[in-house]
């Protein structure tokens, strides 16, 4: 990370919480008064690349805090099994010290499961969802379900063998970008995925096919919003509109864009993603629920 933060009007804001380890938040302000949000990133990835580009615009509107989750980039040291509720409370621990009151969990992908979690474990704590390519769960199709079947041995046997220990997450996170991204563009993601472990990385996604929210999520009480990415690779759109229809009252706002759409067409993702988290204020006003497009 540069030293002045993820953005340049961001300040660094370190939070040592008893049992959970040094967690460091950038924290750009916003309107006097403005709403917080809370920016989680998806696996390999870290705060910096994933929500640089956004920042600027969000701030307009909202005081805006990013962070590294557990074992990615900045983020505290990660354990295996890799949990998701670790990385809510985590996020949890950064509200409470830093006394924002409640707050508007923004995800992206894994960090739309967190900040789903988050709602789930710190109720008193969250104003709002905004859930970016994002989805219940990962684990319906046959290949799915062997996936997740297979995933804790292929973790827990990399566990043992020294020589992976040097490998990092690029080795995997590569499958998340398009073949269209600009090759200057892709050469800073992979940078930015070398921070965290390869292990870390397989351990979370592990996670991510653990984690299912079907039961519960029809209970979420706070204003959301679920962003579909209409060309999405790696997280059908099919699932976020299934996450997007299992969530009470929820906005949906559509862009064109793939797994990457942060980074292939980021103009067109920030447009969309202000929409999504102004949507989740507004929503109080009774006009709960639509679709929308972003150009």
């Amino acid at each position: 990370m540069r030293a002045a933060g993820v953005d340049a009007g961001s300040a660094a804001r370190i939070v040592d919480s008893p049992g959970r380890g040094r967690l460091v938040v950038w924290d750009t302000p916003g309107p006097v008064g403005a709403p917080t949000l809370v920016l989680l990133h998806g696996v390999t990835l870290d705060a910096e690349l994933s929500w640089s580009a956004a920042i600027p615009a969000l701030a307009a509107h909202f005081r805006v805090l990013t962070m590294d989750l557990r074992g990615h980039g900045n983020g505290p040291p990660a354990r295996v099994p890799y949990r998701l509720e670790e990385c809510a409370d985590d996020v949890a621990a950064v509200v409470r010290a830093l006394d924002t009151g409640p707050v508007i969990a923004v995800g992206y992908s894994m960090g739309g499961m967190v900040a789903q979690a988050f709602w789930r474990r710190h109720r008193e704590l969250t104003a709002g969802l905004v859930l970016c390519a994002s989805a219940r769960n990962v684990s319906g199709s046959p290949l799915e379900q062997l996936t997740a079947m297979m995933m804790p041995f292929v973790v827990g046997g990399l566990t043992w063998v020294p020589s992976v220990f040097p490998l990092t997450a690029d080795l995997v996170g590569s499958r998340l970008l398009g073949d269209g991204l600009d090759p200057e563009v892709r050469r800073r993601a992979m940078l930015h995925m070398r921070r965290t472990p390869l292990v870390t990385a397989l351990a979370a996604m592990q996670a991510v096919c653990d984690f299912s929210s079907h039961r519960w999520i029809g209970d979420v009480d706070v204003p959301s919003a679920v962003l579909v990415t209409r060309l999405d690779r790696i997280v059908p759109p099919s699932r976020q509109w299934r996450l997007a229809r299992g969530l009470p009252g929820a906005v949906v706002v559509e862009v064109d864009g793939d797994h990457d759409v942060f980074l292939e067409a980021s103009g067109s993702f920030v447009r969309a993603l202000v929409r999504a988290c102004l949507a989740v204020v507004t929503s109080d006003d009774g006009s709960r629920g639509g679709t929308e497009r972003a150009s």
